[in-house]
């Protein structure tokens, strides 16, 4: 048998995908037991944002082997998988570039980037070139992660990759956004959090969204988004659009006036980039993490760009995806959905919705199957989720889990990313 790996083997850098950007990746080694590195998959997970940061808040905070207080976490990928946080797009988390002509501005130059990457990275460890490599991700990072599994499935074909690609998950992805903004209503109605009066505001704001984007403003779309944000919170009394069962305490109108007076993205960076850049996760990143990496240029904090990273994409934000997954589908990619049940932000009747859009010929096989209930724990009858698979399309409904699955459902996250990867 082979010796286990031991534990907690990792290594970090940077990779310089184009002049004067900067690309921070994490690589952790598997640590389980009975088995060598060798024979468990290799996970690069994709935070959402644009400008959340995979190393900080993927890593301490959802999957990576120490929580944010740094003790060992239970529910670690790390048991089945070995996992490579990368921080995309450039200017994210440790990520970082020297000029603001530099960001990225849509999804093919993220896509483009991380090949440089992804290229770099299997060229100097050759020993993960035969193991199966998934691409696992949240919010927009599953926008990403669609459209750079097809550019890596171009390049595996073109042998510019080496490369074992087995698969995409797209969890709570932001894949057809305007999906997601007409669901809000009847979701947060169903849901007892809007009544009438609500929900006529909130259906008449998703329309000027959808016009926006009916006429392809996507700029436009994207600032009537956070509008439509705004009239949720003062028609729900604040609920949060990450677990609608939670209650995020509000900044005081004088502190986020103060600090967003710069741009009308202000809203939707404090509502959505400060959520994945918690004060005491900064303060780790940019404190004990920062000493042990050693890398990381004197002048350059944790998210420092992250606001940039956001404008920059402003105009792509609101564009989506669907037939990059109907390629994914057709090239015999294969395709994970994941939902968490009481996410608002991408809710799940959202997902189910643009999934019917999808021109897959294998579409309607898919939905004419019943779906089968998952339970974490053998000995409870209570229901973690359900599942319905056919050919190279799976989708996972995830109960009582919020937009970050792994936060709120960590042993039936667990058990999904050993079912994803064929180890039960």
């Amino acid at each position: 048998m082979n010796q286990p790996a031991t534990e907690g083997k990792e290594e970090w850098d940077y990779v310089t995908v184009r002049k004067d950007a900067h690309m921070f990746w994490w690589l952790y080694y598997a640590t389980n037991p009975c088995k060598n590195f060798t024979e468990l998959p290799l996970v690069m997970w994709l935070q959402g944002g644009p400008g959340g940061s995979s190393t900080g808040f993927g890593n301490f905070v959802e999957i990576g082997p120490l929580d944010s207080d740094l003790k060992p976490r239970n529910t670690t990928w790390l048991q089945s998988a070995s996992l490579l946080f990368v921080d995309n797009p450039v200017g994210t988390g440790f990520s970082y570039v020297n000029g603001s002509g530099k960001y990225t501005k849509n999804l093919d130059m993220v896509a483009s980037d991380m090949m440089v990457l992804l290229k770099t990275f299997f060229n100097s460890h050759r020993e993960f070139q035969t193991i199966p490599f998934y691409i696992f991700s949240e919010s927009y990072g599953g926008k990403m992660a669609a459209g750079i599994g097809l550019e890596l499935h171009k390049a595996i074909q073109q042998g510019s990759i080496q490369c074992n690609f087995a698969g995409v998950a797209l969890g709570d992805s932001w894949i057809s956004p305007i999906d997601s903004v007409l669901s809000w209503g009847p979701y947060l109605y169903s849901m007892s959090l809007l009544d009438d009066q609500g929900l006529a505001k909130v259906s008449s704001i998703a329309e000027q969204v959808l016009n926006a984007i009916s006429s392809e403003k996507y700029k436009e779309a994207t600032q009537l988004w956070g509008k439509a944000e705004l009239v949720i919170e003062q028609n729900t009394d604040g609920v949060n659009f990450y677990n609608i069962l939670t209650k995020n305490t509000p900044m005081s109108a004088k502190e986020s006036s103060l600090e967003f007076t710069q741009s009308h993205l202000g809203h939707l960076y404090q509502h959505h980039l400060r959520y994945l850049h918690q004060d005491a996760l900064s303060q780790l990143m940019n404190g004990p993490i920062r000493k042990k990496l050693k890398i990381i240029p004197e002048d350059y904090s944790w998210g420092a760009q992250a606001t940039n990273v956001f404008l920059y994409m402003e105009e792509d934000f609101m564009k989506p995806v669907i037939n990059i997954v109907d390629e994914l589908l057709e090239v015999g990619v294969n395709v994970t959905v994941y939902n968490g049940q009481l996410d608002l932000i991408v809710d799940t009747m959202g997902q189910e919705s643009w999934i019917q859009k999808l021109k897959w010929p294998q579409l309607s096989k898919f939905s004419q199957l019943k779906w089968k209930a998952l339970y974490s724990d053998p000995k409870s009858s209570e229901t973690s989720a359900f599942v319905k698979s056919y050919e190279n399309l799976t989708f996972y409904w995830i109960l009582k889990a919020g937009h970050m699955v792994p936060s709120d459902q960590g042993v039936m996250a667990l058990k999904m990313l050993r079912m994803v990867t064929g180890q039960e």
